[in-house]
């Protein structure tokens, strides 16, 4: 019972990681650029995502462009929509195939069939919690960088939105799903190595004995 307790949590925490890894895809607040100037009536926020650039205006206008070209992006934007579009595939796939696997369902046949898509569903969730980890700390990486150069005016520094710190949590939720997933299925299978079913043997000594007393009826 406890075994299908902590995987129906883990299953709960790979939901979250999931809504967050799209989420954190679609955003438009990977980095945000607030520039307020002399007057706070005319404040402008500029967000870069990795599929449109946004402005917010005080007054209430708000107007996206979206990144048509993908050769003229830089390449840690590249690396970023592909390895947060196969983060969303994966932690998908494991969504599907951990469903089968789970104790507290009636699919996927019996106990060893269950197991295998219980292990293969925790491996898609670390996989995906990979792909969704390392974008984010690369995007991290270059706004730092930037937000530290001096050479860079500082109109044209950003700071990180909400779109990579909810990509960091997805990753990290996708990460503890799949190591749960993954131990539980693996403690079972350990368990069943070590301790092997008894297998009950009857004497011989007691058909013998039958054998010769019957032997001895038809003497």
């Amino acid at each position: 019972m406890a075994s299908a307790s902590l995987q129906f949590f883990a299953f709960i925490l790979a939901l979250f990681g999931v809504f967050g890894d799209i989420a954190a895809t679609l955003l438009p607040n990977w980095k945000v650029n607030a520039d307020v100037g002399s007057n706070i009536i005319t404040a402008i926020t500029q967000m870069q995502g990795l599929w449109m650039d946004c402005t917010w205006y005080s007054t209430g206008m708000f107007s996206c462009t979206l990144k048509y070209s993908i050769l003229s992006l830089p390449v840690y934007i590249q690396a970023a929509r592909t390895t947060m579009v196969l983060s969303c595939i994966l932690s998908a796939f494991g969504i599907c195939i951990s469903t089968v696997g789970m104790k507290c369902t009636r699919l996927g046949g019996d106990t060893d069939s269950k197991n295998n898509a219980c292990f293969v569903g925790g491996i898609c969730f670390i996989l995906a919690g990979i792909f969704g980890l390392v974008p984010t700390c690369w995007y991290t990486r270059e706004i730092i960088s930037n937000f530290l150069d001096q050479t860079i005016p500082e109109s044209s520094k950003h700071e990180p939105g909400a779109a990579v710190y909810t990509g960091f949590i997805s990753a990290g939720f996708l990460l503890i799903a799949g190591v749960i997933f993954c131990s539980s299925c693996f403690k079972r299978q350990q368990g069943a190595w070590i301790y092997p079913p008894k297998q009950h043997h009857f004497p011989s000594t007691e058909q013998e004995s039958n054998a010769g007393y019957s032997l001895k009826d038809y003497v």
